[in-house]
């Protein structure tokens, strides 16, 4: 999930001094350990891996509490962890400006996006289908990586975007077909859909510099009362702890907040963001198929086959010839 220009080098969160450069991709350095190289060709894979589950975990999850209670609990915890080992490593933290860019990062990543994604599956939409609608993400950074990033893409990239696009449009059609969902609840994943494209971008631009680790801790504090105030003022607030609600919660805190988030700052900090914005393609057909063994939401061949097109699409954006 920074705005430096190309070949700026940073510091990543293990230490070691690692390139940036816009044509790389994700591309390790030529010095890097074997066990260190071969993590940073895994990291795109888990990343897709941990962010599928976080619809999963909503749905896990929402049938117990109302979606703003859910996520400013969950942000405050996240908060309270990452302000604890900011403080103890030593951690620097953001200040004047670059405080307030990672909170508007903030609210966009986690208020926005978060919240449209919970409140759509808590009105009824599928948390594959909110996957699917959010998955259109990467075509929007692609738009905008040009003129507020200064990014190339290519023609083979925009042939990788148009068949991931494709791909999506082919099993949102046919979800959309059973009649799943409320108009309303529709919009909210779109809602969510902005709020990531948005925030992706922003994150690039103008939270580079900043320690993942305080950064991090800014940008949930913010999200957390941002959700909190709205569901004070909107919800019940109230909460039927059970131990799916506390398995989900859990596994969102640690899993996502703190692991799947961090990966997205890393992947974004090291590739160009139209490259790892092409990821996100990934994540509907990944989220259905947990959704479909979870909670047997079933997998047609349109669907199939438009999993196919987005596996081709991401496949074009970051294979380099």
């Amino acid at each position: 999930m920074p705005g430096s220009s190309p070949g700026m080098t940073r510091y990543c969160s293990w230490g070691r001094r690692l390139t940036m450069t816009t044509d790389a991709g994700l591309k390790p350095p030529a010095s890097a350990p074997a066990s260190q190289a071969i993590w940073l060709a895994a990291m795109p894979g888990v990343f897709v891996v941990l962010w599928s589950t976080g619809f999963i975990g909503a749905k896990f999850g929402l049938p117990y509490i109302e979606p703003l209670t859910f996520l400013g609990i969950r942000f405050a915890i996240v908060a309270a962890i990452l302000i604890v080992v900011a403080l103890a490593v030593g951690a620097p933290w953001p200040r004047g400006a670059q405080a307030g860019h990672q909170v508007v990062a903030g609210l966009l990543l986690h208020g926005v996006y978060l919240g449209g994604v919970f409140a759509s599956i808590h009105h009824g939409v599928e948390a594959g289908v909110s996957a699917l609608i959010t998955g259109i993400q990467p075509l929007l950074v692609a738009l905008a990586a040009g003129p507020f990033l200064g990014e190339t893409v290519t023609a083979r990239q925009w042939l990788g975007f148009l068949l991931g696009l494709a791909g999506v449009v082919l099993v949102v059609w046919e979800k959309l077909a059973l009649g799943l969902g409320t108009p309303f609840g529709m919009g909210l994943s779109v809602l969510a859909l902005f709020g990531m494209t948005a925030g992706t971008l922003y994150q690039k631009k103008f939270c580079g510099p900043a320690d993942l680790r305080s950064g991090n801790a800014v940008q949930f504090v913010a999200a957390a009362i941002a959700m909190l105030g709205l569901a004070w003022l909107i919800e019940t607030m109230q909460v039927e702890w059970s131990g799916r609600l506390i398995f989900a919660m859990t596994w969102l805190i640690f899993v996502l907040s703190l692991g799947a988030i961090t990966l997205l700052f890393l992947l974004i900090r090291r590739g160009a963001a139209s490259q790892v914005s092409s990821l996100m393609f990934l994540v509907p057909p990944c989220t259905a198929v947990i959704a479909w063994f979870l909670f047997d939401e079933r997998l047609a061949p349109v669907s199939i086959a438009g999993m196919v097109l987005i596996a081709v699409g991401v496949a074009l954006v970051n294979v380099r010839r």
